[in-house]
């Protein structure tokens, strides 16, 4: 009996199967028994509810999770019928374009699911001051920019805790306060005077690439030290380079994909380690030597303690230079070109700009240029800066994680941004409103002049460093960078650009700059 119930139970438990060895419904073939369905079938109900999830992950549940009171919520796009897949491939196109479209159909706050991501977008401003007046605990800057920490580091910025960040940031601040930005004016005036002389007397050069040197020539000089730039530099700007290729948009979403600029990335970042472990270890050292006349940030960054007691480590040292140098490089040397093309492209202005120099150095042509000039005699200078970053603004989004639930109130209404969302701005597409700024494609300097100050209307109307409080606290180096360089230039030099239009913007960079030809002729003034 018990081989009887043995096979009886083996007969049970058989499961018909094909020559290959696989169950029928699972191999593509059919099953032979006449009431299992057929494969053709089960495919079909598989693709059936795999398509419904899709549908229902992508579509359904981005518009359903904000409820109500969520923004509203963008599946198509006229640049692919396929909902959602058309928003994305429309933002991988161009960001900004996709941006103002939904701004213009949608009005100023709207939902983009990006994947498996919602992609709130929050446009004027009156909807961005939730984005800027939050703490840390509401919208986190860690969990969206996590994909720096290959470049700068562990433990620093945004991959360090909140307290460690803190005392990070307050030297950064400390190094960046008015009473050393009047030492690097004559710092910055001198690397710009040296690096003219090599110019000659006339010529062409294309002013994009020569701007770049000259801002990071200036930029080491000021953060670095002397011993740095003046036995160092060549290899800190090749390694800088190397850093720089490194962040790419791949980078934003597999920070550590296996690719040769990610690899190059980092034996750049560990070179960088090495080099400035040297730089400190000589100097801790060699007390007595004059390294370096004690303003560089380098030596602020070298002395930090946390609140427990523990000093900063040479990788941390290393990685807040870094992140410094990412900062100024980019916004410096594209702001700086942007900022004198417009002015050529301008013949009024360029004059008027060339007039407000003679009289700011009126009583003595070879004065130095000191910080009260550049913050006080040049306004125009100022203003025209300050129109080229609310035109080509460096970085066309800045984002956010909601880490709670966030209200926006804008035009009457009231949104809610539901916990998980991520919270984006334009200063691109801010910027140029026209109910805030009046012709606002239209490079216009005296819109920030007395009588005007379109940049006054809100509190969050210009975004050329930010706002709130993570606004940009190297924007008053940069000023006195920029300003000082191109004050420099355009007493020294007669320019104009070779090319009749203004050169593109190039939206396909991560950091956005010039596209095109930034030639410019140049004459030294006699």
């Amino acid at each position: 009996s018990n081989n009887n119930n043995n096979n009886k139970n083996d007969e049970t438990m058989t499961i018909p199967t094909k020559s290959g060895g696989l169950p029928f419904g699972f191999g593509g073939y059919g099953s032979t028994t006449a009431t299992g369905p057929s494969d053709p079938l089960l495919l079909t109900l598989t693709c059936f509810a795999f398509l419904s999830f899709l549908y229902a992950y992508f579509v359904l549940r981005p518009r359903s999770k904000g409820g109500p009171s969520g923004p509203p919520v963008v599946t198509s796009s006229p640049v692919c019928g396929i909902p959602v897949v058309g928003t994305i491939v429309e933002f991988g196109k161009s960001p900004v374009k996709m941006v103002q479209r939904c701004y213009d159909e949608y009005g100023p706050v709207f939902t983009v699911p990006f994947f498996h991501k919602r992609l709130t977008f929050l446009i004027g401003p009156e909807a961005q001051e939730p984005f800027f007046k939050a703490s840390d605990e509401v919208l986190s800057q860690n969990e969206v920019y996590g994909f720096m920490k290959p470049v700068f580091g562990a433990g620093v910025v945004y991959d360090a805790s909140k307290k460690n960040r803190q005392v990070q940031f307050q030297s950064m601040a400390n190094g960046l306060r008015t009473a050393r930005l009047k030492g690097y004016t004559a710092k910055i005036e001198k690397e710009t005077r040296q690096y003219l002389e090599t110019w000659g007397d006339s010529g062409e050069i294309d002013l994009f690439h020569a701007l770049s040197e000259l801002t990071i020539l200036t930029s080491s000089r000021c953060l670095h030290g002397d011993d740095v730039r003046e036995n160092l530099f060549k290899e800190v700007s090749e390694l800088y380079h190397d850093l720089d290729k490194g962040l790419t948009p791949l980078t934003v979403f597999f920070p550590n994909a296996p690719t040769a600029v990610h690899k190059k990335r980092n034996a750049a970042r560990e070179k960088m380690v090495e080099l400035f472990s040297k730089v400190i270890k000589n100097r801790r050292d060699n007390p007595d030597v004059k390294h370096s006349d004690g303003t560089d940030i380098l030596s602020i960054f070298m002395d930090v303690k946390y609140k427990d007691g523990t000093a900063i480590t040479d990788e941390q040292v290393t990685g807040l230079l870094i992140a410094l140098l990412f900062a100024g490089q980019h916004t410096s040397c594209i702001t700086s070109t942007w900022t004198s093309l417009f002015i050529l492209n301008n013949p009024e202005i360029t004059k008027r700009i060339v007039e407000e120099q003679n009289d700011a150095f009126d009583s003595d042509p070879d004065a130095a240029v000191d910080y009260k000039k550049v913050n006080e005699e040049m306004p125009l200078l100022h203003n025209s800066m300050k129109e080229a970053l609310r035109l080509c603004p460096p970085l066309i989004l800045l984002i956010r994680q909601a880490l709670k639930e966030v209200k926006v109130k804008s035009k009457g209404y009231t949104y809610t941004i539901p916990k998980g969302d991520m919270v984006l701005i334009s200063p691109s597409v801010g910027m140029r409103i026209p109910e805030v700024f009046k012709e606002p494609d239209k490079f216009d300097p005296d819109r920030f002049g007395p009588g005007r100050e379109e940049d006054k209307s809100s509190p969050y109307a210009y975004m050329g460093f930010g706002g709130g409080m993570h606004s940009c606290m190297g924007q008053n180096f940069a000023f006195v960078q920029v300003k000082t360089i191109m004050s420099v230039l355009f007493r020294e030099f007669e320019l104009e650009m070779v090319s009749k239009t203004m050169p593109e913007i190039d939206y396909e960079a991560m950091v956005v700059g010039p596209k095109g030809d930034c030639r410019v002729r140049y004459k030294r003034r006699c």
